[in-house]
């Protein structure tokens, strides 16, 4: 039986971590609307009874020992043992699903692991326990999954966080972490969460986009890839820009996979999810402020750091705040080749976040020195979209060209152009060149790289 399987046998103290009460939660389900919803409240309510017996005669400090498989038929052998005695006769294979998300609750996530194993799922939005979303091929839909109620959603959240050494509570309303895996997460309880918890996770994909996959699903033009590779190689700074979701990290990536076998690189990232390709790779992360207010570590402290730890290039996941104005004291003091992204609709936008995040280190700089610095320090900017049939692409690649008094001068290299809809509302365009050559060729040719002109030329005109 399982009372005598020994790993199981409950601990004096409970390593059940329950946030409900400090989150002011309630623990009644959600009003019954339909019949659907009345079978899956009563199949919600089966679930948590059973996770309780479960958690009852499981010793969670050593669970992680036991063999799965030898695990699931102890867990089955119990819930068949409560279903009879309690009369609830159960077929075959809703048995088979019940243990299979008993298992996912007490080993992992819950409900939320089904979604988290599907590949073709790229973001998991929680509104509250009711509503759950998620974003496939671009495209938002609305999930079957669902949550018992608060305390449930605020359990998973719990276990999440504090596998990353992070804590929610009503002192600390809002966490960002990440799953083993790499994903990203975002959670956001009461009382800044009026209508209750909020999870968003950003799933990491096992294997990363590269270049050649990004042309072949039409994000850019095999040209176009031509040219970013080069960059890379030639060791030319770059600023990849974009709104939420338009494929920025993904850029990143695959751009980065270009970079130096020899070459040491320093990643610096709120929540790590870069996928480098090289061995010698130093990755950091930063640190939020303790329950006392102290042990952060910013981005700006990290970048700072890294200054001084001989890289050959700093990748930045995504430039926010002071940290912009070291990273380009860094792109001007011996550090090129190095990347970052940052959040705008346009490349020229791109360049006024810059210098509104420079002025965030509180001197009063000038606005021409500012600009002087990003003129001098950055050479690229790869302008990412996401469009409206859900689409992530290359839209510009812009190269900055310098300043003529007090402005600086882009100039596009490569454009998307649009030229309508299709009967499924799927964007129709091609990504070609402007016509203009890049000042950056002569650095290309020193670099030992020398990418020919009809690249660069409209068809039907000369570059």
């Amino acid at each position: 039986m399982f009372k005598q399987f020994t790993p199981f046998t409950k601990p004096a103290a409970s390593n059940v971590v329950d946030i409900a009460s400090a989150a002011r939660v309630g623990t009644a389900a959600s009003t019954v609307t339909t019949p659907q919803d009345e079978e899956l409240t009563q199949r919600l309510e089966l679930k948590s009874h059973l996770h309780d017996v479960l958690l009852d005669r499981l010793n969670l400090a050593v669970i992680d020992k036991v063999e799965p498989d030898e695990l699931r038929r102890e867990v089955a052998s119990l819930v068949s043992q409560v279903l009879g005695e309690e009369g609830r006769p159960m077929r075959a294979e809703a048995f088979k699903t019940l243990i299979d998300e008993l298992l996912d609750e007490v080993l992992g996530f819950g409900p939320l692991e089904p979604l988290l194993a599907d590949p073709t799922i790229n973001d998991i939005l929680v509104n509250t326990h009711r509503n759950v979303y998620i974003e496939r091929f671009g495209v938002l839909e609305r999930s079957k999954v669902r949550f018992r109620d608060e305390r449930h959603l605020l359990r998973i959240i719990d276990k999440i966080v504090s596998r990353v050494g992070r804590r929610v509570d009503e002192s600390n309303p809002w966490v960002d972490a990440r799953l083993e895996d790499g994903s990203r997460v975002n959670a956001i309880i009461r009382p800044c969460a009026v209508d209750g918890p909020s999870l968003s996770i950003r799933k990491f994909s096992r294997n990363p986009l590269t270049l050649p996959r990004l042309v072949e699903i039409g994000s850019l033009s095999p040209d176009a890839a031509t040219f970013l590779e080069s960059i890379v190689k030639a060791r030319l700074n770059v600023l990849i820009s974009g709104g939420t979701g338009s494929g920025k990290t993904t850029m990143l990536n695959a751009m980065s996979s270009f970079i130096g076998a020899k070459e040491r690189v320093v990643t610096i990232e709120d929540a790590a999810e870069l996928q480098m390709q090289q061995e010698h790779v130093v990755r950091l992360e930063t640190r939020p402020a303790g329950p006392t207010g102290n042990g952060m570590v910013s981005q700006r402290d990290l970048v700072r750091n890294a200054l001084r730890m001989r890289p050959d290039r700093i990748i930045v996941g995504e430039v926010r705040g002071a940290e912009t104005f070291d990273m380009l004291q860094a792109m001007n003091t011996g550090h090129e080749g190095s990347m970052t992204t940052v959040h705008a609709n346009t490349a020229r936008d791109a360049l006024g976040r810059l210098e509104q995040m420079v002025t965030m280190i509180g001197l009063d700089f000038p606005v021409q020195a500012i600009r002087a610095q990003i003129a001098a320090g950055l050479n690229i900017i790869l302008q990412l979209n996401r469009l409206s049939d859900g689409s992530r692409r290359v839209t510009s690649i812009s190269e900055i060209t310098g300043m003529e008094g007090s402005t600086l001068t882009l100039q596009e290299i490569f454009t998307f152009r649009k030229t309508g809809l299709s009967e499924t509302g799927a964007v129709l365009g091609t990504f070609i060149p402007t016509g203009i050559r890049p000042r950056c060729q002569d650095l290309l040719r020193q670099a030992g790289i020398d990418l020919p002109n009809d690249i660069f030329m409209q068809k039907g005109g000369a570059a």
